[in-house]
């Protein structure tokens, strides 16, 4: 692939499934994991604390 080419990682699908794991986590992380310049998986890690 030539430098002067624009790869999209991001479509409006990868967006929106994004914004809905992370509209209702409260702690937590979230995995892009990308193949040949695209995203093949999203790892959505929650943690839930416990308050003493």
């Amino acid at each position: 692939m030539k430098e002067t080419e624009d790869k999209q990682v991001l479509d409006r699908s990868h967006v929106d499934t994004l914004q809905k794991l992370l509209s209702d986590m409260k702690y937590g992380s979230v995995t892009l994991i990308i193949q040949d310049g695209k995203i093949v998986q999203i790892d959505k890690t929650e943690k839930h604390r416990i308050k003493n």
